[in-house]
């Protein structure tokens, strides 16, 4: 019988990417630190059968096509198995973060009904507050360092992942499931808003993964020791996980210790090339070499996303790292990669985000969602559009697109004559003052390039006259000593009078969500509630 296609029919599904490692990249390792030290390496063929067992397991135990693990866990070679042993089996990974609180927690996996929890063991105190919040989880796996449990002392079984596997783990075929299946769940950080669940499929990761690899974007390739300093708990860890066995590249997965000192030991004794994470990992990174010296000679390269990076953070990493800094945006809806900075140019003076890789568009509206006539040079709403990125939220029934098919990102942007996106702000994030519109981003920006500043954000507040006005909240390096009108002073002149932020409130640590943004949700709240005691009038 003749078959129906010219081509051979290929599902593009994620267990291809570690099927291939194993067989093609034999020599390269996958590196779990703790406290800046290797206490465990394993190759692609050894992770690729481990995986493959467990998912052998959770069928034994009764998890089927399409049923949802949730993780809570930490960057490791055990996670990563996780990852594997669910969407390959056709299962979802449910990813959460493990510094939400219980309730938070509890909410999040009572929406997505998950049936198993798989969760690093040093994490396992928050279980006994946990699990009588969650009623569909029915069992628990431990990963990591899981020498002792006490299994009676719990709800539902709670076993070992070694010790699971070696009771239930069979060997599986993989991948017998349409590549449009549920991958991955990825509820979004809730910086500005409630959190919404975020559907990946295998076949939006697959493409996801073809597009991060290219030259244009994260240039990665089988010479590369990549250390993943995004949380795995989080948009896929920006694709790292697919890409890197997808190319053959060492993976290097630092646990949950991300201070300077212990990356800074673990890129040295790995011989890390390329790290990915938020600015703040970097931060702290060249802080702990400033004050104790030394360097980091094999880092070539940072890939940082997250909100926007300072130009003086940028060129303070390039001078002291000696790395080019690779800046990024995307969001979780967009699997999240959306544009890149290639490294196959020079960087611009001042550093945008890049342009968006095949597979990807964009377009600027206006605010009631029209398609502006000039797109390039002007300021508009960001809309998107592409093969790894969100058509509705979990649960939802609506979609989430325009009658044109683009997902509205909520982000302010303009394009250069080159195609390159810089973000301007958050649409929500706008303060209205007086009827008229201030964007935080600008000033954020220009506070940002003082060396004395970490980490900058402007609220709004209400105000009896003018409805809102702004605050500017800064987190200072250590040893700086800005007061309120020597920052005044680069603002002056630079953006228009009212513009100009009411008061400056000095925090000893700037609140950050898990993905390394500002939480300015929290930042509101406390400032509204008056928590914050280091508050000067800005001007007279």
């Amino acid at each position: 019988m003749t078959s129906s296609f010219p081509m051979q029919n290929y599902p593009l599904t994620l267990d291809k990417f570690i099927d291939h490692a194993a067989k093609w990249h034999g020599p390269a390792t996958i590196v779990t630190a703790a406290r800046g030290v290797a206490v465990d390496r394993v190759g692609y063929a050894t992770l690729r059968s481990r995986s493959n067992l467990l998912s052998g397991a959770l069928q034994a135990v009764g998890l089927r096509t399409g049923d949802r693990v949730w993780t809570l866990a930490w960057n490791s070679a055990h996670h990563l198995e996780v990852y594997y042993a669910t969407m390959n089996a056709g299962l979802v990974c449910h990813t959460l973060n493990p510094r939400l609180t219980p309730a938070h927690l509890s909410a999040i996996v009572n929406e997505a009904a998950d049936r198993v929890l798989a969760v690093s063991a040093n994490l396992m105190t928050l279980l006994a507050d946990l699990l009588p919040l969650c009623p569909t989880i029915e069992r628990v796996i431990v990963l990591d360092d899981a020498a002792e449990i006490a299994g009676d002392a719990w709800p539902v079984p709670v076993d070992a992942l070694d010790g699971f596997v070696g009771t239930y783990g069979a060997a599986v075929d993989w991948g017998a499931f349409p590549e449009e299946s549920p991958a991955g769940l990825c509820f979004t950080s809730g910086t500005t808003g409630a959190p919404k669940g975020v559907v990946f499929t295998h076949r939006s990761n697959y493409l996801h993964t073809l597009m991060s690899i290219q030259p244009d974007a994260y240039c990665l390739s089988a010479k590369d020791t990549i250390l993943v300093a995004i949380p795995m708990f989080h948009a896929n860890a920006w694709g790292l996980p697919f890409s890197a066995p997808a190319v053959g590249a060492n993976l290097v997965l630092p646990g949950r210790d991300l201070d300077g000192a212990s990356l800074a030991a673990l890129i040295r004794s790995e011989n890390v090339t390329i790290a990915g994470g938020v600015q703040t990992v970097w931060i702290g990174l060249l802080d702990h070499l400033d004050a104790t010296g030394g360097d980091v000679p094999s880092l070539e390269r940072i890939i940082i996303g997250g909100s926007k990076c300072p130009d003086a953070l940028i060129r303070r990493m390039e001078e002291r790292l000696g790395v080019r800094v690779q800046t990024t945006w995307g969001m979780t809806e967009m699997s999240p990669l959306g544009t890149v900075d290639s490294i196959q140019f020079a960087p611009m003076a001042s550093r945008s985000s890049g342009r968006p890789p095949i597979g990807v568009d964009l377009k600027l509206t206006d605010a009631g969602g029209n398609t502006l006539l000039v797109q390039r040079g002007t300021i508009g709403n960001l809309k998107v559009k592409g093969a790894a990125i969100i058509e509705r939220y979990f649960n939802a029934d609506a979609s989430a697109l325009d009658s044109d098919g683009y997902f509205d990102t909520g982000d302010l942007a303009t394009i250069d004559e080159g195609g390159s996106l810089t973000i301007c702000g958050r649409s929500k994030d706008l303060i209205k003052s007086g009827g008229e519109w201030i964007n935080p981003a600008e000033i954020e920006d220009i506070v940002g390039r003082d060396p004395r500043v970490a980490q900058v954000a402007v609220i709004g507040k209400a105000h009896p006259k003018w409805g809102e006005r702004p605050v500017l909240v800064v987190e200072l390096r250590t040893g700086g000593a800005a007061q309120a009108r020597t920052l005044m002073d680069g603002l002056r002149g630079r953006i228009a009078d009212w513009w100009l932020p009411d008061e400056i409130v000095t925090l000893p640590r700037m609140p950050l969500a898990a993905t390394g943004k500002i939480d300015k949700v929290r930042l509101r709240a406390g400032y509204e509630a008056g928590e914050y005691s280091d508050v000067q009038r800005a001007r007279d």
